[in-house]
């Protein structure tokens, strides 16, 4: 990445969560760190990391590095939010990928940057393009494309996004499945910004409810998120592993 990127990153504050990088900013930084990015020559990689992804990144090598490389890492869960207050190191708010799709959309809607959508199941982030651009009908989606293709699909599915040219790719595949993907294939995309938003995309496609406001200040949102979907059983199992280990941190 340029270097000036490099010296901009450094201006912005950073935690240490059980030995693992994440920024301490607020949702404003957070844009305005990639608005910076828009401008790079360089593909970067922006991740909203949440307690699993703490869990992740002390297993996995690869997924650490990105981690530690990424120039925007954001606090995204009520876990990590806890465990910066708890390590002495508070994130200003939650910055979290739901969010920060409306936000990008807002802005594309404002200033015209242009955004692709890849992931959640076939019809899914084609009717939460829809409903955003119903709440910011300027906003430039340029394109679309669920995440249950075939690895055989790729090679037509990066030449149309690359053709495309999004200022952001938004990929709600999982995570670290979305990152590497997106990180693997930075250079074919040749997109300046790429952002794993997780299952961003069902919640505007109307697959998934959000929470009330007062269950998201609470903490509370994982829960109201398995009541919708047991499925989430797994990463709502780590929380016990993950506050015990920040516990003994201390």
């Amino acid at each position: 990445m340029e270097s000036a990127l490099q010296e901009q990153e450094t201006t912005l504050q950073e935690a240490r969560i059980l030995g693992v990088r994440v920024h301490r900013v607020c949702m404003a930084e957070a844009l305005g760190r990639i608005e910076q990015l828009i401008q790079g020559s360089e593909p970067s990689l922006v991740i909203t990391a949440d307690a699993n992804a703490i869990l992740i990144a002390l297993e996995d090598a690869e997924f650490r590095e990105l981690m530690e490389t990424a120039p925007l890492v954001t606090a995204d869960g009520a876990g990590l939010t806890w465990a910066g207050r708890r390590l002495r190191q508070p994130f200003p708010e939650r910055v979290s990928g739901v969010d920060l799709v409306e936000q990008l959309t807002r802005l594309s809607h404002e200033k015209g940057y242009r955004l692709y959508f890849l992931g959640a199941a076939p019809g899914v982030a084609e009717r939460a393009a829809q409903n955003l651009l119903h709440k910011y009908p300027d906003a430039q989606i340029v394109g679309v494309q669920h995440g249950y293709f075939q690895p055989t699909d790729e090679p037509a599915l990066i030449a149309q996004i690359a053709a495309v040219r999004p200022d952001v790719l938004l990929v709600g595949m999982g995570m670290p499945r979305q990152e590497k993907w997106a990180w693997q294939h930075r250079h074919a995309l040749s997109v300046p910004v790429m952002i794993g938003v997780g299952g961003s995309f069902d919640v505007y496609g109307g697959v998934v409810k959000r929470a009330p406001y007062w269950v998201q200040r609470i903490g509370c949102e994982w829960l109201w998120r398995l009541l919708q979907d047991p499925r989430k059983i797994k990463k709502v199992r780590n929380l016990p592993r993950f506050a015990w280990q920040v516990w003994q941190a201390k």
